[in-house]
């Protein structure tokens, strides 16, 4: 069996669904604009950087979970399914997940972007398995705070192993690993699989991959 990791934000989507989750609230006066803008561009541009602190931007983007209830926040992720994400959706991406299912690899999303603002979109991909940053729940609402390893940078690699694990897998048994990715901040991972495919990369990234032979695929 084989197994197929797709990164999410810049990779299967020609853009960045966290960013544009905290963009759509602003537009939609649940966040105060003159405020949130500022910091949104801000963690946008460390983590394009590589310089990123993922424990202070999950501060900062899973505070406005825990102030509404469930039903509110769906209500909105739909809307911006809708405007955001269905929009910067492109064929190409879609069909490289649809070959991937058509072989018979094990499909799965592997993103920094948490689970709540994702699952939705995986699942409008159709793939069936999510390794995400997990948001805290406590009596059916968010805290506002993580749980356990957030998805980034080696935790992407803590959380794959753990999904392994509770399939009874790990990642030696599998034949082939790819992993599609665009970015710099996933290079612990890309190493770690035996085929790492740079997709529509950084600048950093596209130079590593080119120095070292990797394929670089562009799905825009």
């Amino acid at each position: 069996m084989k197994l197929a990791l797709f990164d999410l934000d810049n990779t299967l989507l020609a853009g960045d669904s966290d960013y544009e989750w905290a963009q759509f609230l602003i537009d939609e006066g649940v966040l105060e604009r003159e405020t949130y803008e500022a910091q949104n561009n801000h963690f946008y541009e460390q983590y394009k950087a590589g310089t990123l602190d993922i424990f202070e931007f999950l501060d900062f983007q899973l505070a406005p979970l825990a102030r509404y209830p469930r039903e509110q926040l769906d209500r909105w992720h739909a809307q911006f399914m809708q405007a955001r994400i269905l929009p910067i959706v492109p064929d190409k991406a879609r069909a490289l997940v649809s070959e991937h299912q058509r072989r018979g690899d094990l499909c799965a999303i592997i993103t920094a972007t948490n689970s709540f603002i994702t699952g939705p979109i995986a699942r409008a991909f159709g793939v069936a398995h999510l390794i995400a940053t997990e948001p805290e729940e406590h009596q059916g609402r968010f805290t506002g705070k993580p749980s356990g390893t957030p998805c980034f940078r080696e935790g992407k690699i803590t959380r794959l192993e753990a999904w392994l694990a509770g399939r009874g897998q790990t990642l030696a048994g599998f034949d082939e690993s790819v992993f599609f990715s665009d970015s710099r901040n996933d290079l612990s991972l890309l190493e770690l699989v035996t085929r790492p495919v740079a997709v529509d990369p950084d600048p950093v990234l596209e130079q590593l991959a080119k120095d070292r032979g990797w394929p670089i695929l562009s799905l825009r």
